[in-house]
């Protein structure tokens, strides 16, 4: 059962509260701010926007210890788009961030049925190549349900059952030292339906420690191969028989 105290309630609805603006960020749905936190590579060292191999599944966990995000390097400058979340509010998605505007992050549970990467497996990850689902390359691909989204559109959604795009993890880039930061949050959150679906799960995979804990110092952030033992290729949907 998942357990939360008053005082942690109170905090998660300030937080959700919580608006401002971000780099070109704006619209109904609010920008939720968490932590300012320090990307690090998996040694502890503060990663560099360079250090970054382009079109590589990269994950980290923000803003909480248990909620798993996408970080990619794409090939081109993406600029700010328009979206709307599932209740139709719309939003302002910031574009690519660092010195060439290729850097992108995203809540990497589906918004459909929530998958996400877990240690064991992962059905949901940037696919660079085409897709079994027929859907190009390029993409954000759900194996489990078959949801696609176009992480150079601010994970908008191409095809499938998803009701509105990924949740975007707004970064800030350092020039000063190439240094990135997670910041915040953009769109429509699945963290307290995700949490209340997978609580006991998640704690056993935090060690015992809540998985509603927030990150408030550090990120580390691995390849999603090093992550989850076994990363899914998406099978073509089959056709309705009706």
């Amino acid at each position: 059962m998942r357990r939360r105290t008053f005082m942690q309630a109170c905090a998660l609805g300030a937080g959700c509260l919580a608006a401002g603006t971000v780099a070109g960020v704006s619209g109904p749905v609010s920008l939720r701010h968490y932590a300012r936190v320090r990307l690090r590579d998996e040694e502890g060292v503060p990663l560099a926007a360079s250090d970054l191999a382009p079109k590589t599944n990269y994950v980290f966990h923000y803003p909480y210890i248990a909620t798993p995000c996408f970080l990619l390097r794409l090939d081109r400058p993406l600029e700010p788009q328009q979206l709307t979340d599932k209740e139709g509010r719309p939003y302002r998605w910031q574009g690519g961030v660092g010195p060439d505007r290729t850097l992108v992050a995203y809540s990497a549970i589906c918004a459909h049925r929530m998958a996400h990467p877990t240690p064991s497996v992962s059905y949901i990850s940037y696919r660079p190549e085409v897709t079994d689902l027929g859907s190009g390359a390029g993409v954000i691909s759900c194996c489990a349900e078959h949801s696609v989204y176009d992480p150079c559109s601010g994970a908008s959604v191409l095809s499938g059952p998803a009701d509105q795009p990924l949740a975007a993890v707004l970064l800030e880039h350092d020039p000063a030292t190439d240094g990135l930061y997670a910041v915040g949050t953009l769109g429509g959150e699945m963290f307290n339906r995700y949490f209340d679906e997978y609580w006991e799960r998640l704690r056993l995979e935090a060690r015992g420690r809540d998985p509603d804990v927030r990150v408030t110092d550090n990120c580390r952030v691995q390849r999603l191969e090093d992550y989850s033992r076994n990363i899914i290729r998406c099978a073509a949907a089959q056709p309705d028989p009706s």
